[in-house]
């Protein structure tokens, strides 16, 4: 038995670990627990030396030290302000007025909001939640399917998982040893296909199910010129100006001015025009503007500008993620200031809830790491990387497996508790098999998007659930009667969206090229320049031993006397 359980003591260590979570326990403390057990079970046995486990404190002290998680509490609280500080409420409304003409519009609203939210405040929770008590009673007002309303409004607030600036890329970057702004410039292009794919979705059902996702009456559309247009050809005008001077801008910079650099700096500039020609017009009345132009570009302007300032300084190098999360801390604080939307109460809610998020992902990186020592100890890398490399097909064969075992460990597991236990297991073996890990933790971190949408344990569908209606009521524009949201509803209209972010799972792994990888460039070696080096350093070498031997033989006259007599028998005495 003691043979038995010493040659399999990684499996049952891992076993015992889902036991543990399966009945219910905190996964910090099943997680700090396991690893405690098995390893003084280890030391009784004499797999592990008692010595090993001594290095534990010193672990969780590097926790505490880490730089890079102080991201986790900044993009936190830049969130939870921007939230609560009414910025979300303004863009559904602005957006959901620009788009409500069209069959599908405020889906669409949504969508873009969605994005828009995800990267300024990077929190699922305050995109879904903020996003269901504003434009969830307008779509059941206005007749949409219940579950298209449920599935589009959960599915957009998980984009915050893998836009940047992404709580899930932070935590990724920090397990897998990697630059968190490489993992950010890596999920950009994913992000925004992942966005591209749900407009898709919508779009498809505006044609098969039009009665499904209608367009806004007339009555709805409350922002309008005094002669009843939209003014929409104003909001064209404006946007075709912009786009051309941010273009114009781009090609005035030098060649060898980075991609990165020339995007960045271009949007801004074609946004900068963009505000300042509407806030020329506001400020004369001239009404060179429509209501509309003023309004999307009023709305829209200041949450670009946070994201100029948060993800910019990061691609360009600027700033450190934790220092850019910082800087967008205070910018979402002069946002709502500027708003006069923020008092005591609301900063002490914002700072609350960071707290408790933040000591919620410490203690869990505390269990992960006491679990994952002694997980070690009984040498369980060494069977995780022997089980999976050992797999049929290669490469392939190890990402169709580990993209399995995280979408079924998704069921029952957030992303915190997935990028804790599962990436220091799978990460060091994908690397010994020759997978880029910031493509491999943007892949991971689009797979862990559906723990948040797939039932039972969705907390996107959670957030939604706790500000759906629970009961049959009357609508206060309407007075029509409005029925409930079941929870079914909610989780079949998730189901069509967790299908696409496993299509785009697939995506990533057919077109590896989709995730930039080109964050930390290897240098530049010219072979010819480095042989010539070679060649005169050699020759160097040998004048100096040249030159040191003739030196020798001056200095030791006897010594050359006896060579000489070595080589002619002649002069021998």
């Amino acid at each position: 038995m003691t043979e038995f359980l010493i040659a399999n003591m990684a499996p049952i260590m891992f076993a015992s670990l889902i036991v543990f979570l399966m009945f219910g326990y905190a996964v910090s403390f099943s997680l700090a627990a396991c690893g405690l057990f098995f390893g003084f079970v280890g030391i009784e046995l004499g797999v592990i030396q008692a010595t090993f486990l001594q290095s534990l404190p010193l672990r969780m002290f590097g926790i505490m030290q880490n730089d890079t998680l102080l991201a986790i509490p900044f993009f936190t609280f830049m969130g939870l302000i921007l939230e609560r500080s009414g910025m979300a409420e303004d863009l559904l409304d602005t957006i959901g007025q620009l788009f409500g003409p069209i069959r599908g519009g405020l889906a669409f609203a949504v969508i873009f909001v969605g994005a828009m939210l995800a990267a300024t405040t990077g929190v699922v929770a305050a995109s879904v939640i903020s996003m269901g008590l504003i434009s969830l009673p307008i779509m059941l007002r206005y007749g949409y399917d219940r579950r298209i309303a449920g599935g589009v409004i959960a599915a957009s607030g998980t984009l915050a998982q893998i836009i940047p600036p992404s709580l899930v890329l932070i935590v990724l970057a920090d397990q897998l040893g990697k630059s968190v702004g490489d993992l950010y410039k890596g999920a950009f292009i994913p992000g925004f296909v992942l966005t591209g794919l749900y407009v898709g979705y919508i779009i498809l059902i505006s044609f098969i199910k039009p009665q499904w996702v209608p367009a806004l009456p007339p009555e709805a559309r409350t922002i309008k010129e005094d002669d009843g247009t939209s003014g929409l050809r104003s909001l064209t005008i404006l946007t075709a100006i912009s786009l051309a001077i941010a273009i114009g801008f781009a090609k005035w910079l030098p060649d060898t001015t980075p991609t990165d650099e020339t995007i960045v700096v271009s949007m801004c500039v074609g946004v900068g025009f963009a505000f300042f020609a509407a806030l020329f017009n506001k400020m004369t009345k001239m009404g060179l503007l429509s209501n509309m132009a003023e309004r999307v570009t009023f709305v829209l302007i200041p949450p670009l500008a946070l994201i100029f300032l948060v993800l910019g300084t990061i691609f360009l190098g600027i700033a450190t993620p934790t220092e850019g999360g910082a800087m967008g801390a205070v910018g979402a604080l002069v946002m709502a200031m500027a708003r006069k939307r923020i008092d005591m109460k609301l900063m002490r809610q914002a700072m609350d809830s960071t707290m408790k998020l933040s000591c919620f992902v410490l203690f869990i990186l505390i269990g992960a790491t006491v679990f994952s020592l002694a997980f070690q100890g009984v040498d369980g890398h060494i069977w995780v990387e022997h089980l999976l490399t050992g797999l049929p097909g290669g490469q392939l064969g190890f990402l169709i497996v580990v993209n399995i075992l995280v979408f079924v460990l998704a069921f029952f597991l957030d992303f915190f508790e997935l990028a804790f236990i599962i990436i220091p297991l799978i990460g060091p073996v994908a690397e010994k098999i020759g997978i880029d890990l910031v493509w491999f933790g943007v892949l991971l971190a689009v797979n862990m998007q559906t723990s948040f949408m797939h039932p039972p344990f969705g907390f996107a569908l959670f957030y939604l659930r706790s500000v759906a209606p629970t009961e049959d009521y009357i609508d206060r524009v309407t007075q029509k009667p409005i029925k409930k949201i079941t929870i079914e509803q909610i989780y079949w209209g998730a189901v069509p969206f967790v299908i696409i972010q496993l299509i785009m799972v697939g995506l990533i792994i057919a077109f590896p090229g989709i995730v930039s990888t080109g964050g930390s460039k290897e240098p530049t070696v010219d072979a010819e320049a480095v042989m010539m080096q070679m060649r005169q350093e050699s020759d160097s070498q040998a004048a100096e031993a040249e030159k040191t031997e003739n030196q020798g033989d001056q200095v030791d006259p006897i010594k050359a006397l006896m060579e000489s007599m070595k080589d002619d028998p002649a002069k021998k005495p």
